[in-house]
């Protein structure tokens, strides 16, 4: 697998721009070889003329729509931030919710899927906040206080069996509940 791919792959998972530093670390080389590397990327990007684009900023970089389809893309987003959530986007919500604060890793692991998309979309809409620990060097999800407010809520701790459901010891105790909740 190249250097391009790999840098392509992380670019486009990432929820995020990255970091040189962050690349280099994640791929264990020198940042001299993720610049070059990048600045190769991002020359294919704009070659190809397609419906993507690397930016750079700041030494960071982010996978993002081309800049000639942003009115299509607005009126996309629009439409998909207005409209009803999805039964995964739910689901992901959901377990925020009751486990938040919790990593990407870890909301993948229960639903057993990839939620990088549902996770965009939940921040576009503004149910769930992003934090970054540089101890643990992973970003933590937590629901807004939007989102409580909407479920006319005080508390998150308000949320039905909030206290057994957030302290639960296994995720497939904290999967089953969730799912028997969004069913109701």
């Amino acid at each position: 697998m190249s250097l391009k791919s790999q840098l392509e792959s992380l670019l486009f998972v990432a929820i995020k721009p990255l970091a040189l530093k962050d690349l280099a670390s994640h791929l264990n080389l020198k940042t001299k070889e993720i610049e070059e590397a990048m600045e190769e990327l991002m020359t294919d990007y704009k070659n190809n003329n397609g419906g993507l684009a690397i930016i750079k900023n700041n030494g960071q970089y982010q996978i993002t729509t081309a800049a000639e389809n942003a009115a299509l893309v607005q009126e996309f987003l629009k439409d998909e931030t207005t409209g009803e959530l999805s039964q995964p986007s739910l689901e992901a919500l959901t377990i925020i919710a009751y486990r938040g604060p919790i990593s990407k890793l870890e909301l993948d692991r229960i639903r057993g899927v990839n939620c990088s998309l549902i996770i965009r979309n939940l921040l576009l809409r503004g149910l769930i906040d992003e934090k970054f620990d540089k101890a643990k060097t992973e970003h933590y999800y937590t629901v807004t206080h939007d989102f409580i407010r909407f479920l006319g809520l005080s508390s998150i701790a308000d949320l039905p069996d909030y206290g057994k459901l957030h302290e639960s010891e296994t995720l497939a105790e904290v999967l089953d509940a969730t799912l028997n909740l969004t069913e109701k």
